[in-house]
């Protein structure tokens, strides 16, 4: 079965541009109760997953650091400690198994690398439960 058929798309998914400041990020995972977020560039390419450990690292290894400086931080200067894969849209659900015991979510992408939105780990693992149950 195709990936397709679980899709959250682009628009109902909250991400964030590669354009984007710390002070931006750490508004959005906050406001929404988020622990990582898919950054997207200029052209809706996915370049990568933004997460709460992220932020930390920035935040203890920037010297001097206080909260106004979050506004002047931009998220290409924060590393990001794990490389979250994503999946073309024509992918089987039977390789995201793997890939979910390891992301929250994974993004969805066409094959020019463009943020189609996510598949959720809760419904990888239903998917799975219900191929158990039956």
């Amino acid at each position: 079965m195709e990936v397709s058929r679980f899709l959250l798309p682009k628009d109902q998914v909250k991400h964030i541009p590669s354009s984007a400041t710390m002070m931006e990020a750490m508004d959005l995972l906050e406001k929404n109760h988020y622990s990582a977020v898919p950054i997207i560039d200029e052209q809706g390419r996915y370049v990568g997953t933004l997460s709460e450990g992220d932020l930390l690292w920035k935040l203890k290894n920037t010297f001097n650091f206080n909260l106004e400086m979050m506004s002047d931080i931009s998220l290409s200067s924060i590393k990001r400690y794990r490389h979250n894969e994503s999946v073309v849209i024509d992918a089987d659900m039977e390789d995201m198994l793997t890939l979910a015991a390891d992301q929250n979510f994974v993004p969805v992408t066409d094959h020019d690398g463009v943020f189609l939105g996510i598949i959720r780990r809760r419904d990888i693992i239903n998917y799975y439960n219900d191929g158990i149950m039956d």
